[in-house]
């Protein structure tokens, strides 16, 4: 247990924790400061703890992790319970090697089945330094994928969506009424996540100041750049929602001259706000 957790100031004036509920701003002071988090920023967080900590109802406690997941604050995985701060170990870097062993040893300890734990190894595993050994690599793990995994995901298919999926039959009745993806994102099986313009006017719509097309662009140039952080088709909505909230936060200064076509590496060394 901790005795304590630290939380910068500049907390308060955050545009992203302004923009939370009331419970969501509470809950995140909660994670940030609870008895049971660790120097890894994921720990084990049944419902329970919660609702004896903060005296909320299991209604309430569920209500605020949806908000800090749709910010890309937090996730958390409804089978284990386990819960991951996404951008912990930026905020607190460990300090010295015993520190960093402390927060590998903690990391191996988030079981397989944990939704999130791909996503957090593939951010982290190579700044913990844990070996194939410990644990593969896991854009390797997305392709291969698990037998298991891959028959709970298959859905329904009617007959009309076959016909759809064969080309016997078009999706839309006048090719026109297709909707075209504007913008794209590689995911860590190398597929593309495809982006619509119904999902650039609603985050055109929480992010006013941010230059959205813009900023999927820089999205598509990190990943590409980066492809062991790559996300899975799961977590690459949290990672956008996260990216453009720091980038509500901090506004992207104007280019300097000469500096143009230079691609920043915005979502690893981007200075967060609030400091645990």
């Amino acid at each position: 247990m901790r005795d304590y957790g630290r939380v910068h100031t500049s907390f308060w004036c955050s545009l992203t924790m302004r923009s939370l509920s009331e419970d969501a701003r509470m809950l995140v002071l909660y994670l940030l400061t609870s008895p049971h988090s660790n120097i890894a920023g994921v720990f084990r967080l049944p419902d329970g703890y919660v609702c004896e900590d903060m005296q909320w109802s299991s209604d309430r406690v569920n209500k605020g992790f949806e908000e800090l997941f749709r910010k890309g604050f937090a996730n958390r995985c409804e089978t284990t319970k386990w819960v991951y701060i996404c951008s912990y170990l930026e905020w607190n870097r460990p300090e010295n090697p015993n520190q960093r062993k402390a927060a590998k040893r903690i990391a191996l300890m988030v079981p397989d089945e944990c939704e999130w734990k791909l996503d957090f190894m593939r951010d982290w595993r190579e700044f913990l330094e844990i070996t194939e050994d410990e644990f593969p690599n896991p854009s390797e793990t997305v392709n291969k994928g698990l037998p298991q995994e891959q028959e709970q995901e298959q859905e329904y298919i009617s007959p009309e969506q076959q016909e759809v999926a064969q080309g016997s039959k078009p999706l839309f009745d006048n090719p026109e009424q297709e909707p075209q993806a504007l913008e794209t994102l590689t995911l860590a099986d190398k597929s593309e996540h495809l982006i619509f313009d119904d999902d650039i006017q609603q985050w055109a719509e929480a992010y006013p100041g941010v230059d959205i097309r813009g900023e999927l662009k820089r999205m598509k140039a990190w990943l590409n750049a980066n492809p062991r952080r790559r996300k899975t088709k799961r977590g690459i909505n949290a990672f956008v929602v996260n990216w453009l909230s720091r980038q509500q936060d901090n506004p992207r200064p104007q280019a300097r001259s000469g500096s143009q076509g230079r691609v920043h590496d915005d979502y690893s060394s981007f200075h967060h706000e609030v400091a645990i």
